[in-house]
Order: structure tokens, then C-alpha cells, then sequence
């Protein structure tokens, strides 16, 4: 309700949207009632009471601004004293169907018809009957509170669009907040998998220069030469994708992503650490696989030999590739379990929890068991004809 406190000073724009309509209100309400008095006077009225009744009536007009039912209802017991107060009961009757529910306005509407009532049965108007008259009243008065009905609806229909306006960019804000985040999430997740198999690579060759120490020197060099250079690729990835975690950049990330055809070279660099890995790729047409299914098997194949070397360093490790466009794409990978039983590398244990999710995203399916000594992994990825 745009209302205060009767009495109360009131202060900022609203206070000063206040004086500035008291003041119209004001201006207007003594044109229209000395307008009236004139006219009255003219025609022989009660000059002492309509001037009082005016008078009251233009001193009542402002106060609709704070008090618009009481005022409203005064001015229309002034109307009923006088015709000079007719027009800023009017007033008070428009201005209260603005601010108020249509019942509350109807009410004060059938007041001002009573008023009217009375001031026509105490000084009846010479040009036409009182039964015409009392029509004319009626119908200004129903016009009166169906405009001001009007004007409240549209008031508080602009209202609630502006809300809604309001609302809608806040959530448009916050799906683009989420997308950012679950993109983030994609890129950290990516970064686990990348770094878990740059460091078991890297593992594997510090445990060959530390059990093998009567090595050659010049295998020595070779080997620690693989570790440096291991351990500069690692921090330069995970310096990139702090960078894009950091980013606030909403720009598509245009990098090369590893695909299917990358996977001959990522079992070259399991070999050249040292792993036992035999490929067989049974695939035809890969260049046709859709490049989220490409980036999926390459990351399939990757924590598989990421958990061959932390779970059975050393042992023979088989990847199967088989699939054509319109059949789907099996991934078959399966290697021996420890033999010595003895505890696993340190890790998240979520590898293959968050290997699942993917596969299952990208319209897959994975399965994994331990079955008698091996492991076993198994993919199967949509590849559209």
C-alpha cells in the first residue's frame, strides 16, 4: 500500500512524490470548487455554505495522498452539505478505486451516490428531475470506480511483468552461473584424468631407476631424461587447466581433444614407459565416430591402463577395438591382477566411478569386473550409420 503514517514527515523520492501530487491535488481541487461556487453563486445558491463546504473540501483533497478511504468518505459527506463539493468527492472516489480493491472502491462509490442523494433531496437542481439526476450521479460515479479499477489492474499488471522480467534475468543468470560450473567441473575432471595417466607413466619409470640401480648409466640418463620431460608436460597441463578453472572467459575451449585415432599413440607411450600393452583395433571408418564419442573410448582406454599400471605394474595389458558406424563401438580391455596381493598405489577410487558417468552421458554403457586373475573392462558406445 503506498501509504504512511498520518502525521509523519515524509523523506526521499517517494516523500517528494507526495508533496508534488498534494500540491496538484491542491491546485486542482480550488479550480474545480471555485468553478462550482461561481456557477452556484450565478444561479442564486447558498454562498456562505458552498464557500465552506469548498473550502473544507480543498483542505481534505491533499490528504488522499495518505488516508485515501477516511478522506475520501469526508469529502463525500461535504457533497452531501454541497454542490461545491462534488467535484473533490469525485476526486476522492477516482482515487481510491486507484489505490484500493474494487470492493473497498465500490463502497465508497455507493457512499458518494448516498451523498448525492441527500444533497438532491436538501437542494434539488432546477433543470432537470431528481430521478434523471440521480441516473447521471450513478453512472459517473460506476464510471469513476470501473476507471480507477481500470488503472490499478494495469498498474498492477506492469507490475508484475516488470517482477517476471526481473526474475527471468536472475535465472538466466543463474543457469549461466551452473553451465559455468558444470563446464569447470568437466574441464577438473578432464584434468584427473590427463595427470593420473602422466604420473603413472612417470611412476613407472622412477620405480625402474629405483630397483634398478646397477643399470647402465647411459639407461640411467635415458630414464631420468623421461621423467623430466614427463614431469614438464604434467605441470604445463595442469598449468592450462588451472587457468581455464580460473577463466571467466564463456568461450568454447578450441583445443584439439584427443579422439579414437589418438589412442595407437597413447599405447606408444605406455610401451615406451615400459607397459606390456597389445593393441588389436578392429574399427572401420573411425574418422566417422562423432568426435564426443571419439574423446569418451580415448578416455576409456586411458584409465584402463592408468589402473593396469597401479594395479598390476609390469603385467601384459590387451586392448580390443572393434565397431563401424551403425553397429557401435566395443572398448575391451582386460590384464591381470596383482600377483603379490600387496597394496595399491594411493588414489581417489573414483576413476571408474566417474568413467561410468561419462560413458553413460555420451548413450554407453560400461561394465567392470574382477573375474578369477584378470580384470576386466568393457565399453560400448553408439556410432551412428
Amino acid at each position: 500500500m503506498d501509504e504512511v503514517t498520518f502525521g509523519r514527515v515524509d523523506a526521499g523520492p517517494a516523500g517528494r512524490r507526495r508533496r508534488v501530487g498534494a500540491v496538484i491535488l491542491l491546485a486542482v481541487s480550488a479550480a474545480l470548487v471555485g468553478l462550482t461556487v461561481w456557477g452556484r453563486w450565478s444561479s442564486g445558491g447558498s454562498l456562505p455554505l458552498d464557500i465552506a463546504a469548498g473550502a473544507a473540501g480543498c483542505a481534505l483533497a491533499p490528504l488522499l495522498l495518505w488516508r485515501p478511504v477516511p478522506v475520501a468518505l469526508a469529502l463525500c459527506a461535504l457533497a452531501g452539505l454541497s454542490p461545491a463539493a462534488t467535484p473533490v468527492a469525485s476526486m476522492g472516489v477516482l482515487h481510491v478505486a486507484q489505490r484500493r480493491p474494487f470492493p473497498v472502491a465500490a463502497a465508497v462509490g455507493a457512499a458518494a451516490l448516498a451523498a448525492h442523494v441527500v444533497q438532491g433531496l436538501w437542494q434539488p437542481s432546477g433543470g432537470i428531475s431528481f430521478g434523471w439526476w440521480l441516473l447521471l450521479v450513478a453512472l459517473g460515479d460506476g464510471a469513476l470506480v470501473g476507471w480507477g479499477a481500470l488503472v490499478r489492474a494495469r498498474r498492477a499488471l506492469l507490475l508484475s511483468l516488470r517482477e517476471r522480467a526481473r526474475r527471468a534475468e536472475a535465472e538466466q543468470g543463474r543457469r549461466v552461473a551452473e553451465a559455468r560450473m558444470a563446464e569447470r567441473t568437466r574441464i577438473a575432471r578432464e584434468m584427473h584424468d590427463v595427470l593420473a595417466h602422466r604420473l603413472s607413466l612417470l611412476a613407472t619409470y622412477a620405480g625402474a631407476l629405483e630397483y634398478r640401480p646397477d643399470a647402465p648409466p647411459e639407461r640411467l640418463a635415458e630414464a631420468a631424461g623421461v621423467v623430466r620431460a614427463g614431469v614438464r608436460q604434467a605441470l604445463e597441463e595442469l598449468r592450462e587447466v588451472i587457468l581455464l578453472l580460473r577463466a571467466d572467459d564463456t568461450g568454447e575451449d578450441d583445443r584439439p581433444q584427443p579422439v579414437l585415432a589418438d589412442v595407437p599413440r597413447l599405447v606408444a607411450e605406455s610401451r615406451a614407459a615400459g607397459g606390456r600393452v597389445e593393441l588389436n583395433d578392429g574399427t572401420s571408418g573411425a574418422d566417422g565416430l562423432p568426435p564426443a564419442a571419439g574423446r569418451t573410448a580415448y578416455r576409456v582406454v586411458q584409465e584402463a591402463l592408468t589402473n593396469a599400471r597401479k594395479h598390476a605394474a609390469g603385467r601384459p595389458v590387451r586392448v580390443v577395438l572393434e565397431g563401424r558406424p551403425g553397429d557401435g563401438l566395443v572398448i575391451d580391455v582386460r590384464n591381470p591382477l596383482r600377483a603379490d596381493g600387496g597394496d595399491p598405489p594411493p588414489g581417489s577410487g573414483t576413476g571408474l566411478v566417474g568413467l561410468t558417468e561419462r560413458v553413460r552421458l555420451a548413450g554407453g554403457r560400461l561394465d567392470h569386473e574382477a573375474a578369477g586373475d584378470e580384470f576386466r573392462l568393457r565399453a560400448w558406445l553408439p556410432w551412428p550409420a
